[in-house]
């Protein structure tokens, strides 16, 4: 084209400089269902044993602590019924009120105050207050009268919560404790683990970390996408591209964030028909949408093929994007492009559509309208 080209509007700087990182999945239960767990506390309250299908899982196998005499006192188990009964009833200050005073009792032995303060603090976490819930959870495990099943779920309970509290060290220090007490080899125990290690921007042994897991459960999604992340962080951008394009060829996407990470690396390493084709799949499949954050990737495809000198996809990219965008930035650029193909009606057109939508530069629509 031999007349100067506009200058198009960068709506989204950055956008896609940078690697997309997915947050770590650390599911909030162990094994047991909750079902399951409250029976077996309301069996060791009434000094029974629990239900035997409940006794016969055992979480912690391996676990090198020595078990505890789990018993309740029997002013311990009158008392922390109350407490139960007070959680069920989701009367949490009650619950943590309760709690407290079968902690402070003169008569509790270490099995009624480590309940009393994990009943304290699930009661504290399901009212929101996780500084709390992580300070209850800590008296429970100091007590140190649960059984291993119940002191090693608290234990990772308790870094969960101070991974949610930004305690990275802490966290990492507990779960690091909790594997090496456990012997544990739980794909969440992991997990949580790498994610604590790419949130202290320790990369690379995260990505290390991840690497061993995918190898042992080569098709659990969540470890491939935390892998993927880890790798991105650790500047292996390749890496994680290259384990994003097998999921994809595996059939393994199923959420809008999937086909983006694969799409965003092809825009990033310059392969924009591998992108486009990932994104027409998705919209196909009825995963991807028609909305503002394709609108801004059409856009990122469109700025890359007009300073490539590729007008006729730069159009295209910029036509799919105006209608589905958030505001008119789309359109002054596909106005801008079709001015300086000399197309001054469809250049007045868009211009009227960016200021329809609203636009951060007005004058410049307003210029374009004056050659229709």
């Amino acid at each position: 084209m031999n007349t100067p080209r506009n200058s198009l509007t960068v709506c989204i700087a950055g956008a896609l400089a940078s690697a997309l990182l997915f947050a770590t999945v650390v599911p909030d239960a162990q094994a047991q269902s909750k079902r399951e767990k409250m029976e077996a506390i309301r069996a060791k309250q009434r000094g029974e044993a629990p239900d035997k299908a409940v006794q016969a899982e055992t979480l912690y196998p391996k676990a090198t602590r020595e078990q505890p005499d789990a018993r309740p006192t029997r002013s311990g188990a009158k008392a922390l019924k109350d407490v139960q009964q007070a959680f069920e009833a989701g009367d949490y200050a009650r619950t943590i009120a309760l709690a407290g005073e079968v902690a402070a009792d003169e008569d509790a032995n270490a099995y009624d105050k480590s309940f009393a303060w994990l009943f304290a603090g699930n009661a504290a976490s399901s009212n929101g207050d996780d500084a709390m819930a992580a300070k209850f959870f800590q008296n429970a495990l100091a007590a140190n009268g649960l059984d291993n099943d119940n002191h090693y779920t608290v234990m990772f309970n308790l870094a969960v919560v101070q991974y949610g509290l930004d305690q990275y060290q802490q966290a990492l220090d507990v779960i690091d404790r909790y594997i090496a007490e456990t012997g544990t080899d739980k794909v969440e125990a992991r997990t949580l683990r790498g994610g604590l290690l790419i949130a202290l921007e320790r990369y690379d042994e995260a990505a290390r970390l991840y690497e061993e897991q995918l190898a042992a459960h080569p098709d659990d999604k969540n470890v491939m996408m935390n892998a993927v992340a880890a790798y991105q962080q650790a500047g292996q951008d390749d890496k994680a591209m290259a384990l994003l394009g097998d999921a994809h060829a595996r059939g393994m996407f199923s959420t809008p964030n999937e086909y983006r990470a694969l799409y965003v690396s092809y825009i990033n390493s310059d392969r924009d028909a591998e992108a486009l084709a990932v994104i027409e799949e998705g919209l196909a499949k009825g995963v991807i949408q028609q909305d503002a954050q394709l609108a801004r990737d059409y856009m990122v495809l469109g700025q890359k093929a007009y300073y490539d000198g590729d007008d006729a996809r730069a159009i295209e990219m910029y036509q799919r994007a105006a209608p589905i965008a958030d505001n008119g930035e789309a359109a002054l650029n596909l106005a801008k492009i079709y001015s300086d193909a000399g197309r001054k009606a469809e250049a007045a057109a868009a211009a009227r559509q960016a200021l329809d939508k609203g636009v951060r530069e007005p004058e410049q629509a307003r210029t374009l309208l004056g050659g229709e």
